[in-house]
């Protein structure tokens, strides 16, 4: 299970693991709310990807058949009522002799990758609650605020990623499984989580974990090629009239920018692509924690498109502001058309709350 908005670094882990356990004749499966980034589309992609879990169980009838053997079983259903004979050998069945129990859950442990909190999960947790209870959870991540929610949990804060964790696990479990398909997702979240080894938590180990992996056949160049040089014409022409009206307050780590009707007429893109632009603008302003774009999606209204570093900031920015969190994004829409007056008057209001 990885987070209802996935990082780089959460997607190559978790189809990494995904091969490595079907090596092991182990039938896994990759629980995720939102799909997967389409950066990423360049990775060999993992069969059995599911966007919602099933927790039903089977409630099962159990007989006591020490005295009394069950000949016949059969049912019948009509309108709203499911009826359930059963025949036995002698006589009638003492109600003594059966029992109503509920069958274990379809999976035998939970794998949750790159998530500090449950929470992170979204409809997957809150909707399954209970299978978190009954079936043994591995909780694997590198950040500092996780809340150790797993029966085993293996944190490390040192580390540059889970990907670069999960690598070492991998092959210390058995290091010739660890082939040129697993090797690739492997390197590829540890590049995106170091921004291609541009980010401070580039450590020497995970330059030595990225060493490993590409003798073990990940290439670097395609990876580096896929994910920060493969963009659409389009967006690249929005990205540019991005940048040209771009503001940013340096002592509040708050960049922000706007887009007008004319930029996405001109550039042939749609507010759809907003998501593509602060992903650029996170990646090329490394210091950067706040991140927002406006546009007008109405003439007499904008659009706030607030993206965080720190996603756990994210509800507390959403309640101040009176906004809803969108696949990571938060969205603040104002009965206003002049987008420097609402960006200015909104800078204002971030700075001011301290986030």
């Amino acid at each position: 299970m990885i987070s209802e908005n996935p990082s780089g670094d959460a997607i190559g882990s978790a189809w990494a693991l995904y091969f490595f356990l079907e090596q092991k004749n182990i039938s896994p499966a990759i629980a995720m709310l939102n799909g997967f980034l389409p950066k990423f589309s360049f990775l060999p992609r993992p069969e059995n990807i599911l966007k919602q879990i099933s927790s039903a169980r089977d409630f099962v009838l159990s007989f006591d058949t020490t005295q009394n053997k069950i000949t016949a079983v059969r049912s019948e259903e009509k309108a709203n009522n499911f009826k359930v004979f059963i025949t036995p050998e002698n006589g009638a069945i003492d109600p003594k002799d059966f029992s109503f129990i509920l069958a274990k859950f379809k999976y035998d442990l939970i794998i949750v990758l790159d998530c500090p909190d449950l929470e992170k999960l979204g409809k997957i947790y809150t909707e399954n609650t209970e299978l978190f209870f009954e079936v043994p959870v591995v909780n694997i991540d590198h950040q500092p605020d996780n809340e150790n929610f797993g029966q085993i949990n293996l944190v490390d804060v040192t580390a540059s990623s889970v990907s670069e964790i999960l690598a070492g696990v991998l092959e210390n479990t058995d290091y010739q499984a660890v082939d040129k398909k697993i090797a690739g997702c492997l390197l590829a979240g540890i590049i995106s989580a170091t921004d291609s080894f541009q980010k401070k938590n580039t450590t020497p180990r995970a330059l030595l974990t990225a060493a490993t992996l590409m003798d073990k056949g990940a290439d670097q160049q395609e990876i580096v090629r896929w994910l920060y040089k493969t963009q659409p014409l389009p967006v690249l022409k929005l990205w540019g009239r991005a940048m040209a009206k771009i503001n940013s307050d340096e002592k509040a780590g708050l960049v922000w920018t706007t887009l007008a009707v004319t930029d996405f007429v001109q550039s042939r893109t749609t507010p759809e692509n907003i998501p593509e632009i602060l992903e650029k603008l996170e990646e090329n302003y490394i210091e950067g924690k706040i991140f927002m774009l406006l546009y007008n999606d109405t003439p007499t209204s904008t659009i706030a498109a607030i993206k965080l570093t720190d996603l756990a900031l994210m509800p507390r920015l959403a309640l101040s502001l009176s906004g809803e969190i969108k696949k990571g994004v938060l969205e603040i829409k104002i009965p206003e058309s002049n987008l420097e007056i609402v960006g200015e008057t909104l800078a204002k209001k971030i700075k001011e709350m301290g986030v």
